[in-house]
């Protein structure tokens, strides 16, 4: 059974390229545009990982990776964020909050897949 991918961006370019490149290596993705969306679509239906970015309406990725964290559903659910920001306090941010790792925009595929085989397989 192929494993399932949360990618949230309000980025639709940045979503459609992380997908496309997740479902060439056989990963199943759903895409949401916000955190908001992100947060209800995770809680609703549990995934093997997600990719988050950070700068988006609605919800920040740090305050989805709060929210999602605060559910029991999330627990063992890996997140990685993907984002321009390289800001060291953004990072700390987010590992505090409950992220496992962090890409940088613009992504290499071979780097962002070789993180999705490493956590996920």
């Amino acid at each position: 059974m192929s494993k399932e991918i949360l990618i949230i961006d309000d980025s639709p370019s940045v979503r459609r390229m992380v997908a496309m490149t997740l479902q060439q290596e056989g990963y199943e993705v759903t895409q949401c545009e916000d955190g908001a969306q992100g947060l209800d679509t995770a809680k609703a239906k549990r995934f093997d990982m997600v990719i988050t970015d950070q700068n988006m309406p609605n919800m920040t990725g740090i305050e989805f990776i709060q929210a999602y964290r605060n559910d029991p559903s999330s627990s063992g659910v890996p997140i990685i964020f993907l984002s321009t920001e390289s800001e060291g306090d953004l990072k700390s941010q987010a590992k505090a909050a409950g992220a496992l790792g962090w890409v940088m925009k613009p992504f290499e595929q071979a780097k962002l897949l070789a993180v999705v085989k490493k956590v996920v397989g």
